[in-house]
């Protein structure tokens, strides 16, 4: 099996042979399939959809889910893994997956009623039913206690009112699982179907970073759903705060695989290009850049696998995903603007993915949990004194 990348530290040792095959099978499907088109998508602003069931075949959806949820049944680290290498491949690709997985199935599993997981998961797992997670408004992100989207009883029906933002899949999305509060304040999730009256969706265009990833508002005008569009087994802002640990997880092995595949085009261009009659990767600055790039590389992967394998063990806490979302995105941050460096002028342009990388990672690095809200989580956990409202 080839070696896909940096492994200073052996980890692939580390992994069973499933993981490894499971990791070669989504390396191939992004190199072969999805390459090829990535750059024609990003100029467009288009996400390449044909390829949603190739996902859903593959099993690359909800993935360590089991397969009576719509999942593959694969362990955490294989499921890390598929969203490794579809990053390293574009950040839009694996927002794709990890909000399939993570922010619609994942509620469903564990919060829905069972007529819920009978109508949606194994159509979400196959790819053949799109869904979104309505969270962030436009004036509340990273505190979002805040929300101001409401839901009202009215009978045996709920109205729901309100606007969320940065949505990702929103305006292509067969089900939104979103996010309310009651007159009571307690916050409580539902499952909105495309079509329904008042519930309307629009794109953001103008985007500078994840380019080849559909991004929409949805608005909500008194949409009248019943009570069995509401998510039963959960209330209060657990619902979906655990979701977005379920999405920090396959961000922090996503970084890896962007940072990864900047690292590798760095590499092989500094053999090539040749300046003052040798590669420039003989010079002492370059190779002090790939020593620290490498390094910082290595760190990530052994953050990821061991965050893989507590997350299978079921001893992850919400606090490891915040340090190893928080590490990778700045880590990966700095590797993709150092590559780009060492690409010269040639790694403006589209042959080369590292700027792609690095414009994508700057709204990964503010996405689910901005760098500055990871350190108070952190921070929060070291100390035990929480330094913002709870």
């Amino acid at each position: 099996m080839k070696k896909l990348g940096p492994d200073f530290y052996n980890i692939t040792g580390l992994l069973t042979e499933e993981e490894l095959l499971i990791q070669q099978t989504a390396h191939d499907f992004v190199q072969t399939e999805f390459m090829p088109l990535i750059n024609q998508h990003y100029e467009n602003a288009t996400f390449p959809m044909d390829l949603v069931p190739k996902l859903g075949e593959l099993g690359f959806m909800g993935s360590a889910l089991p397969e009576e949820s719509g999942g593959a049944g694969v362990s955490n680290v294989a499921y890390g893994l598929i969203l490794h290498e579809l990053e390293r491949g574009d950040s839009g690709l694996r927002s794709f997956a990890s909000v399939q997985g993570a922010l619609v199935m994942y509620p469903i599993h564990a919060y829905g009623s069972d007529e819920q997981k009978t109508k949606w998961l194994p159509e979400l797992g196959a790819g053949t039913k799109i869904g979104c997670f309505g969270l962030t408004e436009p004036n509340f992100g990273s505190n979002p206690g805040g929300m101001v989207t409401r839901c009202k009883r009215d009978g045996g029906d709920w109205i729901l009112n309100g606007n969320k933002m940065w949505i990702t899949n929103g305006s292509v999305a067969d089900v939104s699982v979103v996010w309310t509060r009651d007159e009571e304040g307690i916050v409580r999730g539902f499952l909105l179907e495309k079509g329904m009256e008042g519930f309307t969706s629009s794109d953001i265009h103008g985007k500078l970073s994840l380019r080849a990833s559909v991004t929409s508002e949805l608005s909500m005008a008194n949409v009248r759903v019943p009570d069995s569009a509401r998510l039963p087994n959960i209330e209060g802002l657990k619902g979906p705060l655990s979701c977005l640990t379920q999405a920090r997880y396959g961000i922090a092995w996503g970084m890896v695989g962007a940072a990864v595949d900047c690292y590798n085009t760095a590499v092989d261009y500094s053999k090539e290009r040749k300046q003052f009659s040798k590669p420039i990767a003989g010079f002492q600055l370059t190779q002090a850049k790939l020593a620290e790039m490498v390094t910082c590389i290595t760190e990530a992967q052994l953050l990821v696998y061991r965050l893989g394998r507590l997350k299978d063990e079921g001893k992850m806490t919400f606090q490891q995903v915040s340090m190893a979302k928080r590490n990778n995105c700045a880590m990966a941050r700095d590797i993709a603007r150092t590559s780009r460096e060492i690409l010269g002028a040639n790694g403006i342009t589209e042959d080369y993915s590292p700027l792609r990388h690095m414009a994508n990672i700057e709204s990964v690095y503010t996405y689910e949990g901005t760098h500055e809200m990871h350190s108070l989580i952190l921070g929060q956990e070291v100390t035990g004194m929480a330094a913002y409202d709870t």
